[in-house]
């Protein structure tokens, strides 16, 4: 049976507004940090790869994996953006994936888009720079410190995000943090472990094919049309099984269910496309897979505009 990708963000109402105002203003101020960074992080030849990613991650995110008890995870994809690219090119490419997501899909809201990008695009991103930094650190130049790096990185990418939104959903009255917390880091470092051997496959691929992209050093003479062609071509290979994701709900719509404050969610103020479903397709299979193309698009042509914000920080 085919399904349409489900809602993953924190929708409007689960958060206050002042919590919801907070985090806008810390996620404009990192994230604007992070692009003044770029001229020092980012190479021009690396640019394209930004977008490229942007499309693997975006695609990949329409895939929800059972988890267990009727729930589902996503990838995250902070982690792979992190060890490829560093953590501020990173930023903004999780940046382009949740503001397409919210503006044209409708998944996550308008109000609380700060929070989303908060959690996804810097706590995210930050703490698998930490997690990947360290584990790399004590491996030295052994193999296993890619994959233990990358594995202990997403995992934590996702579990730490998780407890960012219980307390975020605890300082707006929503759910107290005794129960918010357990209940989101529970089933969260469950669905961490998917996101880790997510991202262990994609590591291993990358280090058969094309080991050179793994190291910042060699990655900038790698980088040539074969990556873009074959980055394009796996996000559209995820996007046309996007009708094969679980319907069960993902892991925050659980415990919204389970704690009772699924009926604080707020429609969005408008619809394009919402339930990544292209509207006037009867198919729903085609039209998921319309959106999903439609959604590559925008978000990588989003993720590549960060070398225009380059090049006027240079000037």
């Amino acid at each position: 049976m085919l399904y349409s990708p489900q809602p993953m963000h924190i929708p409007d109402g689960f958060l206050s507004l002042p919590v919801s105002l907070a985090l806008w203003l810390i996620s404009i101020l990192l994230i604007g940090s992070a692009v003044r960074r770029l001229e020092k992080t980012l190479s021009e030849r690396e640019v394209p790869l930004m977008g490229v990613l942007a499309a693997a991650i975006f695609a990949g995110q329409m895939l929800n994996f059972t988890v267990t008890g009727g729930t589902s995870g996503h990838l995250l994809g902070a982690a792979l953006a992190t060890i490829l690219l560093g953590p501020y090119p990173a930023m903004l490419v999780m940046t382009s994936v949740v503001s397409v997501q919210a503006l044209l899909f409708q998944d996550g809201g308008l109000v609380v888009m700060g929070a989303n990008l908060f959690n996804m695009a810097i706590v995210g991103v930050w703490s698998a720079y930490a997690v990947f930094s360290l584990v790399r650190r004590l491996a030295g130049k052994a193999r296993w410190g890619l994959f233990a790096g990358g594995f202990a990185a997403a995992w934590s990418s996702i579990f730490l995000a998780a407890l960012a939104c219980a307390l975020e959903l605890a300082l707006s009255g929503t759910s107290p943090a005794n129960l918010a917390v357990p209940a989101m880091g529970g089933i969260h470092a469950l669905i961490g472990i998917g996101e880790g051997l997510i991202t262990i496959g994609a590591l291993g691929f990358l280090y058969a094919a094309r080991p050179d992209l793994l190291s910042s050093e060699n990655r900038q003479q790698a980088l040539n049309r074969t990556v873009w062609l074959g980055g394009g071509i796996i996000a559209v290979l995820l996007t046309v099984f996007s009708p094969l994701a679980s319907s069960h709900p993902d892991g925050l719509e659980w415990v919204a269910e389970q704690l009772q404050f699924i009926e604080s969610a707020r429609p969005p103020f408008y619809e394009i496309i919402p339930d990544y479903l292209v509207p006037g397709i009867p198919n729903e299979a085609l039209a998921t897979i319309a959106a999903g193309i439609l959604g590559l698009v925008v978000v990588t042509l989003a993720a590549m505009s960060a070398g225009l914000l380059r090049r006027r920080t240079q000037g």
